[in-house]
């Protein structure tokens, strides 16, 4: 058990017998009353965000977690094979409790978060920046730049990202996993 203020951003905790990871949080006291917690819970397995508020001192069962680095295999029906780098052991995901499953290519490595009490896969979560290659995107025209002008390219992984027309088919940028935006061309 822990005491609601001593939650921050990726604390896991247990409530109404589902998981939650704590993703915002805001120590709140109010011009009279008692101080309390606002925090921003994300389901682990649905992905839903609930607002909760707790007040200090409000007892909360936490989750022991263990975060380790697993690399991608392959793709099996609606499940993804990963293989532990310390173990070897591997593992199958379901792809929604996998975040940036859309940038993910073989032998990329995520880092995969696991429940100690019974050693079940809560999720997995792409590395915030990745590389990708350009598989098919328009030329850029020569002095057709307005200001943030942007294209559509089409990754090795077969997501569709927003891209400078600059950017030609064959470079390798560098994507943010999370929104899919572009960050910037990555030299060979």
């Amino acid at each position: 058990m822990i005491n609601s203020q001593e939650i921050k951003i990726g604390t896991c905790i247990r409530l109404d017998n589902q998981i939650f990871t704590c993703i915002d949080f805001q120590h709140v006291k109010p011009g009279k009353g008692n101080t309390v917690m606002r925090t921003k819970l994300k389901n682990v397995t649905t992905g839903r965000v609930l607002d909760r508020t707790f007040q200090v001192g409000f007892k909360l069962e936490d989750v022991r977690i263990e975060r380790r680095p697993y690399q991608y295999l392959y793709q099996d029906g609606g499940e993804y094979i990963f293989m532990n780098q310390e173990t070897f052991e591997q593992a199958p995901i379901a792809k929604e409790a996998i975040t940036g499953v859309e940038y993910m290519k073989e032998n990329d490595v995520v880092e995969v978060v696991t429940d100690t009490t019974d050693g079940t896969v809560l999720f997995a979560e792409m590395p915030v920046k990745t590389v990708l290659r350009i598989t098919h995107s328009e030329p850029g025209i020569k002095g057709d730049t307005a200001t943030n002008a942007t294209k559509p390219a089409t990754l090795e992984t077969g997501v569709v990202v927003r891209v400078p027309l600059f950017i030609n088919e064959g470079e390798l940028i560098q994507v943010d996993t999370r929104d899919g935006s572009y960050l910037q061309r990555v030299k060979e």
